[in-house]
């Protein structure tokens, strides 16, 4: 399973962007795709997730900020983010627990994305 990952940038504070995770490769399930986040001398935190069920997470500094989304039809995961704050700047990684049909599930990462937020 291979995720893409896209749409980090540099944006003021209070500007928007939005992150795409694209999912693909061999015949696969998904059973939680989203966003984790690492800051300079932090560890690496959820931001978004959401379950093959549909259900979401989100970490309590970005509920209200960010909305998580996905397209099934293109295996496809969005990361609306609205409103950013410096502190959201980090490398953002999509993942995924997931499985190609008939072996186990594993935690598979996508190549990070910066985003940056200026005061």
């Amino acid at each position: 399973v291979q995720l893409q990952a896209s749409g980090g940038g540099l944006v003021q504070a209070g500007g928007s962007l939005r992150l795409s995770c694209a999912a693909s490769g061999s015949t696969f399930s998904i059973k939680g795709i989203g966003w984790y986040r690492q800051a300079p001398g932090k560890q690496r935190e959820l931001v978004a997730g959401i379950s093959s069920g549909g259900s979401r997470n989100y970490a309590d500094s970005v509920k209200g900020r960010f909305t998580l989304s996905k397209d099934t039809t293109k295996n496809t995961v969005y990361l609306q983010m609205n409103s950013l704050k410096p502190e959201d700047t980090a490398v953002y990684y999509c993942h995924a627990d997931a499985q190609v049909v008939g072996g186990p599930y594993y935690d598979y990462w996508g190549q990070g994305t910066q985003v940056t937020v200026s005061s």
